[in-house]
């Protein structure tokens, strides 16, 4: 299979000034973009997790991705494995970042999916990702390469790791934040010293002693990195992870592993009830997504053929792009591109993913509703008063039957399904 490799020269007018950057390959960037989202389900029952819907018009991946460009790393290989297709589909040629407004510049994003170099088409781990493209890698012969992961929502320029990567001579550098202690077991937690140079570092504890917790952000020397991988590949006892063995390895073997601490937002999103935080989080106002000097890209919004804003419409704090046709009351929630929401209908404190189809007089509450989802009319969805986000899948519809059961069923089966004679289509 093609690596789907992208590789043109554009014109750079970076802070005004014109003229033709070349490529800098002493930094380039590895993506993992390959993770199911188990934790995510249903809403990555059709795609893969870092393309999971994020805000009015935003996929996860587009952080990074867009970090890489706004960072001047010219080069990215985007490491895809479960529903590939979902990545690369969204990715493209990877026009939409190369090409974007003040970011211009030489560069490649590069599709490098497992298929093309296991034979079962799986990765065993993160490390065997980056493992099995080293010649990739190797292609560019950069001094120090970036390991990202595809699904954190954050906006960061990573040169001034850098910087700090070479002025401690670290093999490694790792990008940190604290987290709250309740959310520690989720991480890669560590302690460090006054120099902070890591000491200890013990991956998703059961019992945390730190809540200093890997942002999954790897910096290392490539030399170094490849040593690591190439001896983590050999030994049996490994899972082939990075926060499981090449960071421990590292560490055991006294190389200067450091810290590099991060003081802007960041969310891992990786499931349900920290995607639906980061969302409410957009609403208060604490996550700001892009601005002129540091744009978020994205690629293939869905568009409708006439955007409307009803008469009786009521949108209160909330996030909701401007191509959508609303008629009812959104309050503190927020709506992606292409969706219509009907007369009567309220959405409180909920998310409604690209494209999704709100009848009249809906009640949605603290839920998140999937991608190309369809709720007819008059359906009551999710509490307030829950502990729980009610998450309804991309693709499917809310249906009522004369029970007054509420089932999910996929879109493809609504027609010609019935109870007690009678038909039951989405509307």
């Amino acid at each position: 299979m093609a690596s789907g490799r992208l590789s043109i020269e554009y014109i750079n007018r970076y802070d005004g000034l014109e003229g033709l950057t070349m490529m800098n390959n002493d930094f380039i960037a590895m993506l993992l973009a390959g993770g199911e989202g188990r934790r995510l389900a249903p809403l990555t029952s059709r795609f893969a997790k870092p393309v999971v819907p994020f805000g009015d018009r935003f996929r996860m991946i587009d952080f990074p991705l867009s970090n890489c460009m706004n960072s001047n790393i010219r080069t990215v290989g985007v490491l895809t494995q479960y529903c590939s297709e979902s990545v690369q589909s969204h990715i493209g040629n990877g026009e939409a970042w190369l090409q974007s407004g003040r970011t211009r510049h030489a560069g490649e994003i590069a599709s490098l999916p497992a298929d093309r170099v296991t034979s079962d088409g799986c990765y065993t781990g993160t490390a065997d990702a980056i493992y099995r493209n080293i010649d990739y890698i190797d292609s560019h012969n950069p001094e120090h390469v970036l390991i990202l992961s595809g699904d954190h929502i954050y906006q960061m320029d990573y040169r001034p790791m850098l910087e700090f990567h070479k002025k401690n001579g670290a093999a490694a550098t790792i990008a940190v934040k604290k987290v709250p202690w309740r959310e520690a077991s989720r991480f890669g937690i560590m302690n460090t010293d006054e120099q902070l140079q890591i000491v200890e570092f013990e991956e998703k504890p059961a019992n945390p002693q730190s809540n200093l917790a890997s942002m999954g952000i790897y910096l290392f020397r490539w030399a170094d990195l490849k040593r690591s991988l190439m001896e983590d590949a050999i030994n049996p006892q490994s899972t082939h992870d990075f926060g499981k063995d090449i960071i421990p390895a590292v560490l055991a073997a006294g190389e200067k592993l450091v810290a590099y601490p991060y003081e802007g937002y960041w969310r891992d999103v990786g499931t349900v009830d920290s995607l639906w935080e980061a969302h409410m989080e957009l609403v208060e106002g604490e996550l700001v997504l892009g601005s002129v000097n540091w744009p978020i890209r994205t690629n293939k919004l869905r568009m409708l053929d006439k955007p409307y804003i009803g008469a009786d419409a009521v949108i209160s704090e909330s996030v909701t792009h401007p191509e959508c046709s609303v008629e009812g009351s959104i309050i503190r929630s927020v709506v992606c591109s292409g969706v219509t929401v009907g007369k009567g209908s309220e959405l409180l404190e909920s998310v409604v993913m690209a494209g999704a189809q709100i009848g009249r007089n809906v009640t949605i509450h603290k839920a998140i509703i999937g991608e190309g989802a369809v709720v007819p009319d008059g359906a009551v969805i999710g509490s307030l008063h829950s502990e729980e986000v009610t998450v309804i899948e991309p693709g499917k519809a809310w249906v009522t039957f004369p029970d007054h059961r509420r089932v999910l069923e996929p879109l493809s089966k609504l027609i010609n399904t019935s109870r007690n004679g009678r038909k039951v289509a989405a509307r």
